[in-house]
């Protein structure tokens, strides 16, 4: 194969028959070469052709800058995804997840540690996601030798869901919005409040938001009857704010046949009387 572009020593881009641009990866394969020149295709470990073109051109500037073992580790993480999850994942992930798994042990090794807000409703709405981000964690472990905290398996397991998302999804997204807009309205006008929309507690709150109208949206109902007798504390501890769910899930239901479940109605209770204590306080 011939050189058409070289990124660095150990990465290059080649054009195939069709003249389409492919990525090519291999350790040294571009020492003392120049484009123009041919690769033995013995000399390539790793060929990628990414058929978006927005993503192959910003693949080609990552890659260009990136270690190639973090750039192995982070397509290790998304073909165990594919396989996991047996569908296929959006070509954008091979930027933002090669690029965090690059940043996230960068930043590690300099003693920097990012708390994950999310974390907590990653594990319970993202739980295939999440799985594959401890698995990840345990590859760099072996690979870097590198213990990430679990927040960093919630940030990998963000990704994987969001690469997730097919066209009839995104179309779905309208619908989403137009639910989550719907509940914030309810609460505001409940406790006549209005949020600080900057403030971490409202990021979470619209994140959940977001998982349940997702749900919704899909017809699929999220339902642990493990926390039912935790349900009864809640309920009990926020009085008002469960009022408040109380008239959520009614609207809801009548507007769009969908019931909350209990579980559901726990985890909206929490994060609502979060954001209100956050925005009275």
């Amino acid at each position: 194969m011939r050189i058409h572009k070289i990124l660095n020593n150990n990465v290059a881009v080649v054009l195939d028959e069709s003249q389409r641009e492919k990525i090519v990866m291999g350790r040294g394969i571009c020492y003392k070469k120049k484009a123009g020149e041919e690769i033995g295709a013995e000399m390539v470990d790793k060929v990628f052709a990414l058929s978006n073109s927005e993503a192959n051109s910003r693949f080609q500037t990552l890659v260009g800058d990136v270690p190639l073992e973090h750039i192995e580790m982070g397509e290790r993480i998304i073909t165990e995804a594919r396989l996991r999850l047996g569908k296929p994942l959006n070509e954008m992930i091979y930027i933002s997840l090669v690029d965090h798994v690059y940043t996230s042990i960068v930043r590690f090794l300099d003693g920097i540690t990012v708390k994950n807000v999310l974390l907590w409703d990653i594990r319970r709405f993202c739980r295939e996601e999440f799985q594959i981000g401890l698995w990840a964690l345990g590859q760099i472990r072996e690979t870097f030798n590198v213990e990430l905290p679990e927040d960093e398996a919630g940030f990998i397991a963000l990704h994987i869901a969001n690469a997730e998302m097919d066209e009839k999804e995104m179309h779905n997204m309208y619908e989403i919005t137009k639910v989550m807009q719907e509940i914030i309205n309810i609460v505001k006008y409940f406790f006549h409040a209005e949020f600080n929309e900057d403030d971490v507690y409202y990021y979470r709150f619209i994140t959940h938001l977001k998982f349940f109208a997702k749900r919704l949206v899909e017809h699929k109902t999220y339902d642990g009857r493990e926390n039912d007798d935790l349900l009864d504390v809640i309920k009990n501890k926020y009085q008002n704010t469960f009022r408040c769910v109380e008239k959520i899930t009614q609207f809801i239901q009548k507007k769009y046949e969908y019931q909350l479940s209990k579980e559901e109605q726990l985890y909206l209770t929490i994060h609502i009387e979060r954001v209100i204590y956050k925005t009275q306080s």
